[in-house]
């Protein structure tokens, strides 16, 4: 069993936990439910090898059903068959514009809010290419159990520019990439992404 295959199972057993705690009535289920929960941000932390503090800060309070997080991005392509990315704060290295998903907003919504938010333009959804399961594709591991999902967008207008709490933005070719970010994007999705916005029909991926 590798290290994400690992993490994985200490994911699972959090959330176990988790669901324990909300729904338990019984105090001496719900102590074990803690204590098992304590035990996988434990383990987490020993595998990151990191102090158990940090681990605890990556977590909200968990007061419902534990679910996925959600990752909007939104797929835009120039006449020249260029990628818009935008470049991270957080690591300096480029991803698909997007983020989290937000409380009272539509996810195509949220794909075209974070376009503008980080490169400055504006644009229009043409259509849901896919959603992925990223426990599933080869990225790094995380605490988050994570669905991506991908819109393809038009530009529509606006002037490109670095964004909020971006360090740039910019087209690029699909063989010449810059360094990506990949907890956030992979070169093997943008490949299947520019397949899959070029198809005739609409084909959309899912897992």
């Amino acid at each position: 069993m590798n290290s994400k295959e690992q993490l994985n199972l200490v994911k699972r057993i959090k959330a176990l936990a988790e669901t324990g705690l909300v729904y338990s009535e019984n105090d001496y289920d719900k102590e074990r439910y803690e204590e098992l929960k304590d035990i996988s941000l434990k383990l987490m932390a020993f595998m990151a090898d990191k102090p158990i503090s940090v681990i605890q800060d990556f977590f909200m309070p968990q007061e419902d059903y534990p679910t996925p997080k959600v990752d909007v991005r939104g797929l835009v392509i120039n006449e020249k068959d260029e990628i818009l990315m935008a470049k991270e704060s957080v690591d300096g290295k480029w991803t698909i514009p997007g983020g989290w998903a937000d409380i009272g907003s539509t996810p195509s919504e949220i794909a075209v809010k974070e376009i503008e938010e980080e490169t400055g333009l504006k644009t229009e959804v043409v259509r849901f290419l896919g959603v992925y399961d990223k426990q599933v594709h080869p990225h790094p591991p995380e605490p988050y159990y994570i669905y991506k999902l991908i819109f393809l967008c038009r530009r529509t207008g606006g002037q490109l520019q670095a964004g909020f709490d971006m360090l740039g933005a910019d087209f690029f070719p699909l063989d010449r990439l810059p360094e990506l970010s990949e907890e956030r994007i992979l070169e093997s999705q943008l490949k299947h992404l520019f397949q899959l916005a070029k198809s005739s029909g609409a084909e959309v991926y899912y897992d």
